[in-house]
């Protein structure tokens, strides 16, 4: 038996391995994406987050933005590395108060990786120091970031966190925000939730503004600009704050007459969908060049061309009602899109109804007879349209049809259950249109496999038949338009990005 010789190197890469945890062969990146299959890259894995602190400096002249984002996280696996999302020039990344280094890849990742590895269940630090001109970034040929004549604007949707702050951008992962944003004096800083302090010091203003409920990430907005604010409270208590920038011109009054009526709006609705969930209410119309607008949590976002024909409250009632439907109960992943827009835009016709103006099921009849069997309109299916149809006009109308459908088959009791049973089951959390299926059934005591099916997955036309069961209007006849069709219609293109 010959003696086995082992280098002294070998023998010290032997202790080595004797000292590293067995748990350590489990350590890797986490993933890249959240595991969304509409958009694979959006969010991370790896970690949770819990809370965003950010601190920015904004210069409206150049576009310039700084920032420090304080990011409180947990982990979900043993991690080697990890993601952010974000587009902005890095300067630093310090994890759990070291420096970690960091790279940008692919189109929006920012990879961090720790001087140490983090176990599962580790609480997480993470402070990324950043600066750059959001407009001048874009990703996938596109920009979140919108330039005003006095300033910007962040706001779109599913993506609107990266060009201002780092963050894990999907909404299965929410957290509560402080947004602190010096600028000018002159200009206003606008975002989410309450304002808790303005400070002015040497020519700069710092607004701190707060939002204490678990908020998306695309539900985050800033605006920058000069605007003109007005306040109140609305009949249930909650303070609102409304802006407009100072430029807006022809829409301006339009925009004001839609917008003032915030308060009584989200009042109205509590009364179909339940207590008005957060504690600050508004909305701003930024001197933007978009079309749409956007359920931006407390403060939703409107732009001009909304009020183009004269006042819309159609899209504040849309807007408010994503308050419950999208902001307290937000999708599992973005294939459950109807959970948003097909409830926002039956909210509309609820108001139709409020306002004289036609029915819900006045509404249904005409959407229904007003399409053919053969218009591509019944093609999509809204109850998982695929990401090129994610805001098609089917998922509004034959959602808000879907509804219809239910209400008429389990009756306006059970269905005004759901409806405000249904933001109190999965608060402050994620949902499904599987789990919105199984309340409805839970609360009705019907069987629902077979009217779902037709109306959210069948990429045909329901039957006459069919149709005939949500209808009051005899088949062979043609249902009038109701007068609120063409307002109604005119917000059709509300998230058309």
């Amino acid at each position: 038996m010959h003696p086995r010789l082992i280098a002294p190197g070998a023998l010290a890469a032997a202790s080595v391995l004797l000292a590293i945890p067995a748990s350590a062969a489990s350590v890797s990146p986490g993933a890249p994406g959240i595991g969304d299959p509409y958009y694979p890259a959006y969010g991370n894995g790896g970690y949770d987050v819990s809370h965003y602190d950010l601190r920015l400096k904004y210069q409206p002249a150049t576009d310039a933005l700084e920032g420090t984002a304080t990011i409180l996280a947990r982990t979900t696996q043993d991690l080697s590395r990890f993601d952010l999302d974000f587009l902005l020039d890095v300067d630093e990344v310090r994890v759990n108060g070291a420096r970690a280094a960091f790279a940008a890849s692919g189109e929006h990742e920012l990879e961090i990786t720790p001087r140490t590895p983090l176990a599962q269940g580790t609480a997480v630090t993470v402070v990324v120091r950043y600066h750059g001109i959001p407009s001048s970034k874009q990703a996938y040929g596109f920009t979140s970031w919108h330039r005003t004549p006095d300033g910007g604007v962040g706001a779109n949707e599913p993506e609107a966190a990266w060009w201002w702050f780092p963050g894990n951008d999907h909404p299965r992962d929410k957290a509560t925000f402080d947004v602190s944003v010096q600028v000018p004096d002159g200009t206003q800083a606008l975002s989410n939730g309450t304002l808790q302090s303005t400070v002015s010091r040497l020519g700069w203003t710092r607004y701190s503004w707060r939002s204490d409920k678990p908020q998306a990430t695309y539900l985050a907005t800033l605006a920058v600009g000069r605007f003109d604010l007005t306040t109140g409270t609305t009949e249930s208590g909650i303070p609102v704050v409304n802006a407009y920038s100072k430029d807006l011109g022809a829409q301006a009054g339009a925009a004001r007459a839609s917008i003032e009526r915030t308060g009584e709006i989200a009042d109205w609705l509590s009364g179909y969908f339940g207590p008005y969930p957060f504690n600050a209410l508004g909305g701003y119309v930024p001197n933007t060049t978009t079309g749409y607008a956007l359920e931006t949590q407390t403060r939703p976002y409107y732009s001009p061309r909304q009020f183009a024909n004269g006042s819309n409250t159609s899209v504040v009632v849309h807007e408010l009602a994503h308050q419950w439907y999208g902001d307290l109960v937000s999708v599992a992943g973005w294939k459950d899109i109807w959970i948003n827009e097909g409830f926002a835009r039956y909210a509309q016709w609820l108001w139709s109804e409020h306002e004289g103006e036609g029915t819900a099921q006045e509404l249904a009849d005409y959407a229904y007879a007003s399409r053919p069997a053969d218009d591509p309109f019944w093609t999509v299916r809204p109850g998982d349209p695929g990401p090129e149809n994610q805001f098609h006009i089917a998922v509004y109308d034959r959602g808000a049809l879907a509804l219809q459908a239910l209400r008429n088959e389990i009756g306006d009791d059970a269905f005004f259950t759901v409806l405000k049973g249904w933001p109190q089951r999965y608060a402050h959390g994620n949902a499904t249109v599987a789990d919105f299926r199984g309340y409805a059934e839970e609360v009705s005591g019907a069987s629902l496999g077979t009217l779902f099916d037709t109306w959210l997955f069948q990429p045909s036309k329901p039957t006459a038949s069919a149709a005939r069961t949500v209808s009051l209007v005899p088949a062979e006849a043609a249902p009038a338009r109701p007068r609120s069709w063409q307002r109604i219609a005119a917000t059709n293109g509300v998230h058309e990005h």
